[in-house]
């Protein structure tokens, strides 16, 4: 793998600011300038799309106008006054209701004779629809649709339709019912004001014929579209280009859903791209600003970082050499937060070394004590007249024993376990009767040399209870207690007992064994105690009076007292 340093050189903190500063401006100049390149290009496909957007949102507009007139539709025809026929009042009651200067409603007979026209008093003769092609329409489609633009009959200005036959509930009132609206009223929707310069908007209807437009090139309600355009104009929406004389045009569409008009924005290119264009070349000329300022800042935080940099250098060296090193102060605040940090490394160094020493001296000392305690139980077991097995089994049940107390102290970091946590670990072996273990007692925390040795005890009376005693039947229970005693003399004394409760009948073994002389002179011998061993037919009985300093982990460490068997 090529390493990347060797390309480059050691220079200081300040000249890789400004090579890092012109690494990343420079290239991001020479990317404008081809974006200056590309823009006409890049910016002619983003105004298409903004182009075909800016007609779907009128589209949007127009779709939501009429939807809310055949809504109005719907909610006209479910009225009682036109299942009744009774014109008149339904002429009334749709004035008031309606209450605008644009909408007006209309019934028709199928011949298109028009019986009702809330653009006029009721008792006002009417004629014929003026757009007869949409009311056929709408009576053989039997739904709702909007018509071509054309010049209305009462009104002569440009208007459109929004027809839907009446249900056969409402036929005594006639063929079909009609809201309609000026054309011009529709321009209301066209959002003038984000159109460029020289921009404009139309709707135009089926037949290619403007129904509302607005803008430079805006054309009257009722006049065609240019037909080559539309032609060009397929699919739900999308945006074409055309020359038109000198100029190069954008057109925009979008189908209105549901309907059969289309919405078209259009405009000369240039014009929408010259704001852009003008952006682009400022962007230029403040790039070269910002690379020549940035470069300077650069170099003048790569001063100020050199000397701070060279304090902490000063400080890790120092540490390095093992002394307890004292924070600097400089200018920056995480470099004052890095040198506290190498200050407190510097003491927590030199504390830890002092107690790694001491963990080493301890644990010299305890493997030692360790390693004299397994003796002893291998010379005490070897005394015994046992077959090999049985020497491996009982040597293996005492060493699995003293392993629980060592890993619970390991686990403390010999500093100590406490007692009701020194007997759930051994009382765990045997796990099918630790909930037959009763405590009693305020607990307190073992030193190190009373957890190996209460451990060991403890074991040697839960494995004979196991075996002989109340734990070897179901019924069988164990209480475990210890309290203080009054003092004797300057010491304060502890009493310890294990007495087992239901078990079957005690008889008192005719010989001693290594688990006699562990729970018995081992005991004594430990904790500088009495033991006094009761074999009661309903149980057996063992009490330890020891003194409490015996048991009671000390401050600072100690050694381990191991006493021989």
């Amino acid at each position: 793998m090529i390493r990347l340093s060797r390309f480059f050189p050691t220079a200081p903190i300040g000249a890789y600011l400004v090579a890092l500063v012109a690494g990343v401006a420079l290239p991001l100049l020479i990317f404008v300038g081809y974006l200056m390149m590309e823009l006409e290009a890049n910016e002619r496909e983003i105004l298409a799309n903004e182009t075909a957007e800016d007609a779907q949102l009128v589209a949007r507009s127009v779709d939501r106008e009429l939807q809310d007139m055949a809504t109005t539709l719907r909610l006209l025809v479910t009225s009682p006054e036109l299942e009744r026929g009774d014109l008149k009042a339904f002429h009334n009651r749709t004035q008031n209701s309606l209450r605008s200067d644009s909408l007006f409603v209309l019934v028709a007979d199928a011949d298109g004779q028009l019986k009702l026209n809330t653009r006029v008093p009721f008792d006002t003769p009417l004629g014929k629809t003026g757009n007869m092609p949409a009311l056929q329409s709408v009576l053989k489609n039997g739904v709702t649709e909007v018509s071509n633009v054309f010049r209305g009959t009462t009104s002569g200005r440009p208007v459109f339709n929004v027809a839907m036959p009446l249900p056969p509930s409402a036929s005594r009132a006639g063929a079909a019912i009609i809201i309609t609206q000026n054309a011009d009223d529709l321009q209301k929707l066209l959002p003038t004001e984000s159109l460029p310069a020289g921009w404009s908007f139309a709707v135009v209807d089926r037949s290619g014929h403007v129904v509302t437009s607005l803008g430079a090139q805006s054309l009257e309600p009722g006049n065609a579209f240019p037909a080559e355009m539309l032609k060009l104009m397929t699919g739900f929406r999308g945006s074409i280009q055309d020359v038109d004389g000198d100029e190069m045009q954008m057109y925009g569409y979008s189908q209105i859903t549901g309907w059969t008009w289309k919405a078209i924005v259009w405009g000369p290119i240039d014009a929408a791209q010259a704001s852009i264009l003008s952006t682009w070349r400022q962007l230029i000329s403040g790039g070269a600003i910002f690379l020549t300022v940035a470069m300077l800042i650069a170099w003048l935080v790569g001063r100020q970082l050199r000397f701070p940099i060279r304090q902490l250098a000063e400080m890790a060296e120092r540490m390095g050499q093992g002394e307890i090193v004292s924070p600097v102060e400089t200018k920056i605040k995480e470099a004052n937060q890095v040198a506290i940090a190498l200050s407190n490394a510097s003491f927590d160094r030199s504390q830890a070394e002092d107690h790694i020493h001491l963990i080493l001296h301890e644990l010299v000392h305890r493997t030692k004590n360790i390693l004299t305690l397994v003796q002893a139980m291998m010379r005490q077991l070897a005394r015994q007249d046992t077959s090999m097995e049985e020497f491996q089994k009982a040597i293996g049940h005492r060493l699995q024993g003293l392993g629980k107390s060592i890993e619970a102290l390991a686990k403390e970091q010999w500093a100590g376990v406490s007692i009701s946590r020194v007997i759930d670990v051994h009382m765990s072996t045997f796990a099918d009767v630790a909930d037959r273990i009763d405590l009693q007692g305020e607990d307190f925390t073992l030193k190190a040399e009373a957890v190996q040795n209460f451990g060991l005890i403890l074991h040697e009376l839960a494995t004979n209870s196991v075996k002989y005693g109340a734990l070897s039947v179901p019924q069988g229970k164990v209480r475990i207690t210890w309290q203080e005693l009054p003092r004797d003399g300057d010491d304060l004394m502890l009493r310890l007992s294990w007495e087992e409760i239901g078990g079957p009948e005690v008889v008192e073994p005719s010989r001693t064994g290594f688990g006699t002389t562990i729970i018995k002179r081992h005991a004594e011998a430990a904790f500088q105690g009495q033991v006094q061993i009761d074999f009661f037919p309903h149980g057996l009985r063992w009490v330890m009076d020891a003194p409490r300093a015996s048991f009671e982990r000390l401050e600072a460490p100690v050694g381990i007292t191991v006493v021989a068997v």
